[in-house]
């Protein structure tokens, strides 16, 4: 079969690989669309800790039933989704139902081959059944979409409150769409990307280039100089890390959605003075995975317009060329798996 296989940093090759042997408990899914994630491109750098090539790319698939173990819930031709997250069981999270959070915590498609392919053995316990109601391309989305559920839940966020999302790209923009339908009051979004700060604008955002306009200001014009009720550090970037503090009200809850690779300035007097609330957010339970699927229903046309391009598998080696052009504006990416 054909998969998009890493190779080496800042190499990548659409090869002709075996197709996955059959395993006790598994079903094998053939996949239609895999979406390109922040982590695919952190492995495609050659920076991911653990990622080791060769290595089938992705965790963001959707598919449908080839073959499913006798007595499985799930027949020939249903479309499914799946939980990539792979726990070990016995550690202090996963003792203690909190599995996501696992001291070992490894992922199909970054610890094991993934859905930038064209089939998949998939344990039957983490697949979900995709209603009719759903695309295939929209269910593609669901990963990503819990990654947000997660962060709301982590910030405790509230019906009418504001929030400013700091970073426009997949994860930031899901999280601006999710806000949107949560009831927030007010929503402001920051980037330096004028094709995703456009894509915001049109879909009825307040967003913000902090290359040309102060973001504390406008924060605090906004909301009466108090400054937002909760804030999504969706960026990952150092300025973000020393300005959010800046950003929200005194007692505000700031949500690490962003993962920081590496230790960055923060301003702490204003987590004293203010009574701020810092919370990490990562990955998603399986619950939330089922809630997202639930969730993505009610937001269709929204979800359609974060997918910014299609492309095939026998193409797929270019993506990540595509996504360092200044010139292209990428917000999510879809893998074609069978074209």
């Amino acid at each position: 079969m054909k998969a998009l296989v890493y190779t080496g940093p800042k190499s990548v090759e659409v090869r002709d690989v075996a197709t996955p042997e059959k395993r006790a408990g598994a079903v094998r899914l053939r996949l239609h669309y895999c979406g390109v994630c922040g982590t695919d491109i952190g492995i495609y750098s050659g920076k991911h800790p653990r990622a080791t090539a060769p290595l089938v790319l992705g965790h963001e698939f959707v598919g449908t039933v080839e073959e499913a173990p006798e007595g499985s819930s799930f027949k020939v031709g249903d479309r499914a989704v799946a939980y990539p997250l792979l726990s070990c069981g016995h550690c202090h999270a996963c003792r203690n139902g909190q599995p996501h959070v696992c001291a070992s915590l490894r992922l199909i498609g970054i610890d094991g081959d993934g859905g930038m392919a064209e089939t998949l053995w998939v344990d039957e316990n983490v697949m979900f059944k995709v209603p009719d109601t759903l695309s295939d391309r929209i269910a593609a989305l669901v990963e990503p979409l819990a990654v947000v559920v997660r962060t709301l839940h982590q910030a405790n966020f509230a019906f009418t409150q504001s929030a400013v999302v700091m970073g426009a790209g997949p994860i930031g923009l899901l999280t601006a769409i999710v806000l949107k339908h949560a009831g927030a009051s007010k929503i402001i979004i920051s980037d330096v990307d004028d094709g995703r700060l456009n894509l915001c604008r049109e879909m009825g955002f307040d967003a913000v280039d902090v290359r040309k306009q102060d973001l504390i200001e406008h924060v605090m014009a906004e909301t009466g100089g108090d400054g937002a009720d909760a804030l999504f550090e969706c960026s990952g970037v150092a300025s973000s890390a020393l300005d959010m503090t800046k950003l929200v009200r005194v007692q505000g809850v700031i949500c690490m959605t962003a993962t920081h690779k590496e230790p960055h300035a923060v301003s702490l007097i204003d987590v004293n003075f203010k009574e701020l609330t810092i919370v990490g957010s990562r990955v998603y339970t399986m619950t939330e995975f089922g809630a997202a699927l639930d969730l993505a229903q009610q937001m269709i046309p929204d979800l359609e317009k974060v997918i910014t391009q299609e492309v095939p598998l026998t193409g797929s080696d270019k993506i990540f060329d595509m996504i360092a052009d200044p010139s292209v504006t990428t917000v999510k990416i879809l893998v074609d798996c069978q074209a």
